[in-house]
């Protein structure tokens, strides 16, 4: 039988103790306690916890602070991709030993008070891009204001929904075998695209030392460690066995994630603060992106990789989430827009029902980026509705009527005054 040492309702009974607080006057390479953007065993760890401790994170925004509150989408534009994902940690959990599982406990998720507000970014096809950067390739920003539990933006206005506030990037440190799994496979994939005929030109992100934060270690006290680490720790840009940039939405308030452990005392990093994001995050800078805070609570079930038969990370969503009931859903198949077939390809059928509600979006006054922003930022449900039926998947996006201040449904599409003022999304002065 497998036996948590304690439930959350015993863990809340405690405050959260900060372990790790962040400096926003200051860059990420210069924080108090180091941040670090790469996966590796050998980053040291820069503080250490107990079983049933409760304790409070805080991190800084997934750019590092390059994107400002303003009405200029330029830092968007000139964002540098490589000075990215800054997490807090690693966190050695004691006791933890290769093959058990962590269970995290998220407390508490929020924005530092010092920062209310973030930011939904469309990034240039050029620098970045995201899933639908053919259609529209030009950076543009929008800001969002934070009142308690809700979002407004004055760039996408008549709209305000609750937040599903969550951490974008949570995960344990790889081992030596597992990353080199990891940078193995992905270079492959590379070799095998790079000549291939595909939207994409990127097909992932190889080791770099160009923009590589490790953390404790300092390129200026062990240059040959530093840079042996640089060229082979992994990007954070992927999702992958031990967690990471997963971006789901409901790891927020009440949720327990199962995390494997690779490394002894499991080294668990995170960041990536989201206030709000649609199922998807469509847009490479999807979310509500924010610095903020994250109140944790860790156990271990010993070898509990073999008990369990977890190879990847485990999620029990918590019980707080926006309730909205009225939905409109929109559906998308495996046919694109020049009315050529695939094959069950769930990754299109998708793309198709976000580009459905960005058109039917359209006719109640809102650009296609507006709406573009709003898809990736909202509390919007995606689904894969059949995955069996030859020769097209069918995926739904559903989008809360009710985070409007207006009706969006069918019947008062053409009753809408096309010349009433939604706002503009922030865009490049070049």
């Amino acid at each position: 039988m497998l036996v948590l040492r304690r439930t959350l309702s015993t863990a809340i009974s405690y405050a959260a103790k900060p372990l790790i607080s962040v400096d926003l006057n200051r860059s990420p390479t210069e924080q108090l306690i180091p941040l670090h953007n790469r996966w590796h065993p050998d980053i040291p760890s820069v503080i250490s916890v107990r079983r049933n401790d409760v304790f409070r994170i805080e991190c800084v925004d997934w750019t590092g602070g390059q994107i400002g509150n303003n009405d200029s989408a330029d830092d968007v534009k000139n964002v540098d991709l490589t000075r990215i994902h800054y997490l807090s940690g690693p966190i050695e959990v004691e006791g933890a030993s290769p093959g058990d599982i962590l269970v995290v406990d998220i407390l508490d998720v929020g924005p530092l008070p010092s920062s209310m507000w973030g930011f939904t970014g469309i990034f240039d096809k050029k620098n970045g891009g995201g899933f639908l950067s053919d259609i529209y390739p030009n950076a543009c920003k929008a800001i969002w204001d934070f009142s308690g539990i809700y979002a407004t933006s004055r760039h996408i206005k008549n709209v305000r929904f609750a937040g599903l506030t969550h951490p974008g990037i949570i995960g344990c440190a790889p081992s030596h075998e597992l990353l080199s799994r990891w940078n193995k496979r992905e270079q492959d994939l590379i070799n095998r695209c790079t000549h291939s005929h595909h939207q994409y030109s990127v097909f992932a992100n190889p080791p770099i030392e160009k923009g590589a934060c490790l953390g404790r270690l300092k390129f200026e006290d062990n240059k040959s460690k530093w840079k042996e680490i640089a060229t082979q720790g992994a990007r954070t840009i992927p999702p992958r066995e031990h967690g990471g940039n997963t971006d789901i939405k409901n790891i927020s308030r009440g949720s327990r994630a199962y995390l494997p452990v690779y490394v002894n005392g499991a080294k668990l990093s995170l960041g990536d603060i989201h206030f709000s994001q649609g199922d998807g995050e469509i847009a490479f800078c999807g979310a509500i992106e924010m610095s903020g805070y994250v109140d944790l609570s860790v156990d271990i079930i010993k070898d509990g990789m073999s008990r369990l038969s977890i190879n990847n990370p485990l999620i029990q969503p918590g019980p707080i989430e926006p309730r909205y009931s009225n939905y409109l859903t929109f559906q998308g198949i495996s046919v694109d827009d020049k009315d050529k077939q695939y094959f069950l390809d769930a990754t299109l059928a998708y793309r198709q029902a976000c580009l459905s509600a960005i058109r039917y979006l359209k006719l109640f006054g809102y650009s296609e980026e507006q709406v573009y922003c709003l898809l990736s930022a909202a509390p919007i449900e995606g689904r894969i509705g059949s995955i069996v039926d030859i020769p097209n998947a069918c995926c739904t996006l559903s989008l809360p009527i009710d985070i409007f201040s207006f009706d969006i449904r069918p019947q008062s599409a053409t009753q809408i005054d096309q010349n009433i003022d939604r706002g503009q999304l922030a865009k490049t002065t070049s």
